[in-house]
């Protein structure tokens, strides 16, 4: 079962009205319940995850659509915008490339925190480029995003002052909540017996990419801090630690 079944019911609820969760509770708890409601419990009751039965996610800054196929943008995820928007005070980022884009989620929140960049997304599904491009669209970013197919970095050219990855990073075999290993790709999940699997081959790519005085950051597992800064400071980039909300490390930042 959920762990927020009552969170879950009204934004449920909420889509099936087409309102928001907020509105809702304040104008539309007397209204006739839909008939769309009921199935979307019952997806849910199959731990379906909630942004995909409501289609949407919100990221930082922006609202994203997300559905089957996609991995479904985490809030600790925002903790690679919050360690590129300390690193770049001052400043702003004029190229952004985002590996594993996914529905682009860091890409797009990135552009929507420096209006002036432009950005490039590469992902290895056809269904998140689609999405991802999708997106940009609606949210009137068309015009700085780019999304292509790829094997992470080995068709990109050129430099970026800003490079965003979030790779899979869990063990084959690791436990997983229902919600997550039934449900989302397992290509945008599993990396490998220790989960290194990506990082192995993104790492060595990245030397080349960073512009001058630009950064590297990375998502990480939150074992992982150790193995991945070694795979880093290897290939000669410094390496620093930034943690989420819940202090676990969550992200290394290479320049």
């Amino acid at each position: 079962m959920s762990e927020t079944p009552r969170l879950d019911a009204e934004l449920l609820m909420a889509h099936a009205l087409g309102t928001t969760r907020e509105s809702l509770l304040l104008r539309h708890l007397d209204d006739p319940v839909p008939a769309t409601f009921a199935p979307l419990v019952a997806r849910r009751r199959s731990h379906e995850p909630i942004a995909y039965l409501t289609g949407i996610r919100a990221f930082w800054t922006i609202e994203l659509q997300v559905g089957p196929g996609t991995l479904v943008p985490r809030a600790d995820s925002e903790t690679l915008i919050e360690a590129a928007v300390d690193h770049f005070t001052g400043r702003a980022p004029a190229t952004i490339l985002d590996l594993g884009t996914g529905p682009g989620t860091l890409l797009l929140a990135a552009l929507d925190q420096w209006r002036g960049a432009t950005g490039l997304g590469v992902d290895a599904s056809d269904i998140a480029l689609d999405m991802a491009r999708a997106n940009a669209v609606r949210l009137g970013m068309a015009d700085r995003a780019r999304f292509e197919s790829g094997n992470w970095a080995a068709g990109v050219a050129g430099q970026f002052d800003l490079i965003l990855a979030n790779p899979p990073y869990i063990a084959t075999g690791e436990a997983l909540p229902a919600e997550v290993r039934d449900h989302e790709p397992a290509s945008a999940l599993f990396a490998g017996p220790d989960g290194l699997d990506d990082y192995r081959i993104i790492v060595p790519q990245l030397p080349r990419l960073i512009a001058p005085g630009g950064a590297a950051i990375l998502e990480i597992g939150s074992t992982q801090a150790d193995s991945v800064a070694a795979l880093l400071d290897g290939q000669g980039l410094s390496v620093t630690l930034r943690r989420d909300l819940g202090n676990n490390p969550r992200v290394l930042i290479a320049t």
